[in-house]
């Protein structure tokens, strides 16, 4: 929840957000009596939205109340249901919150290297400070998670990419596995051994070590 002012105007706002990541048949009656709690507590405008993050279809965006012989009210929400939103319309985006919400939109299960992929050259891109880094790698890891073959099949796709370099140096994108293992496999793309150590903060002794063993 926060306030704020309409864009342009002075009018002051309350905006309400409600994530739900399970489907939930009585959600549109809950959504209203939040709704009723922060007006009565508030007295403000209030926007409120529903942020569904479940594979189910289930999505209303209104509560009635109404009688056969009179009707009392229609609430009505703004509803965003990941699910049905496609990830590639926003690998573009430089909003870390889009970049974490990858996870949690509709891709299909032979597009998982390709999301993370592409979720990795957005944080690239976005230069955020480390704490907030690991936030947002935090979330998706918890949604999206690659096996160890999908793993090594993003590496190698990320060779490739222009974007390299950079998206090594990422500490989220060593940390994971293991900073041995990524060390292994830039020796064996022929990176320099002082660059590794800048990367990884290997000794260069143990990085050639490893080295002999391929």
């Amino acid at each position: 929840m926060v306030e704020t002012t309409l864009k342009g105007t002075d009018v002051v706002v309350i905006v309400h957000i409600e994530p739900q990541s399970y489907k939930q048949d009585d959600f549109h009656e809950r959504m209203y009596h939040y709704f009723s709690l922060l007006y009565n507590k508030y007295q403000k405008p209030i926007v409120p939205i529903a942020v569904f993050s479940y594979k189910e279809n289930w999505e209303k965006n209104k509560y009635t109340m109404e009688f056969p012989f009179f009707h009392v009210l229609t609430f009505n929400y703004m509803t965003l249901h990941l699910r049905k939103k496609n990830w590639r319309n926003y690998i573009r985006s430089d909003n870390p919150a889009a970049a974490a919400l990858l996870s949690k939109m509709g891709y299909e299960e032979k597009e998982r290297v390709q999301v993370k992929k592409e979720f990795l050259r957005m944080i690239t891109r976005m230069e955020l400070d480390p704490a907030k880094e690991r936030l947002i790698y935090g979330f998706f890891e918890t949604y999206l998670k690659l096996t160890e073959e999908e793993e090594e099949k993003l590496m190698k796709e990320v060779e490739k990419s222009p974007e390299a370099d950079e998206i090594m140096k990422l500490p989220i994108s060593y940390e994971e596995r293991g900073v041995k293992k990524v060390a292994l496999e830039m020796l064996r793309k022929g990176t320099s051994i002082d660059f590794i150590a800048e990367v990884t903060h290997m000794d260069v002794e143990e990085i050639k070590k490893l080295k002999e063993q391929l």
